[in-house]
């Protein structure tokens, strides 16, 4: 019989169970996840075209850039679970599939939040000017942090304070 593993409160789970339920919620979070930052950087992708493009500013220019590349990092960090398993699949690895791919979204969503920072930013200055977008970008940045980093931290720390572990 397979040990029972205690992971979730009220579950009573083999280790292999909570492997592959972990697994599968982080495959659903990642659906969401993947569709906004594949929009957004086909979206980038396609700005060069336009032929505004060739009179930006340097900030523009620049933040242009660091959209494009924390968009596309983004991509590669949240479709990256998919080759892992794909690559060790029916290699008894699913332990190892889990704690990287929880990393690699990890990274995605940190990339993701500053590639929609970057695009805010980017087209702020064009609508408004410099020192309102940079402004209004850092408010935007503000509450990535607050929404995805601090109000989980909080949370969690509470949950362990409490001695729910």
């Amino acid at each position: 019989m397979a040990e029972q593993h205690g992971g979730a409160v009220g579950r009573n789970e083999t280790e292999a169970e909570q492997l592959d339920r972990n697994y599968g919620e982080l495959l659903q979070e990642l659906r969401v996840a993947q569709v906004g930052v594949q929009i957004l950087f086909a979206s980038l992708l396609t700005v060069v075209f336009n032929q505004r493009f060739t009179t930006i500013s340097s900030l523009q220019r620049g933040t242009y850039v660091v959209a494009l590349l924390a968009a596309a990092c983004s991509v590669a960090l949240l479709v990256g679970p998919v080759a892992f398993h794909r690559i060790v699949f029916r290699h008894s690895q699913k332990d190892d599939l889990v704690r990287v791919s929880h990393r690699m979204a990890l990274g995605g969503l940190a990339c993701l939040a500053v590639a929609i920072v970057s695009a805010v930013l980017f087209i702020l200055e064009q609508v408004l000017g410099k020192t309102p977008a940079l402004w209004y970008s850092a408010g935007v940045a503000a509450v990535f942090v607050v929404l995805w980093l601090v109000v989980p931290v909080v949370s969690r720390t509470r949950q362990a304070a409490e001695g729910h572990d």
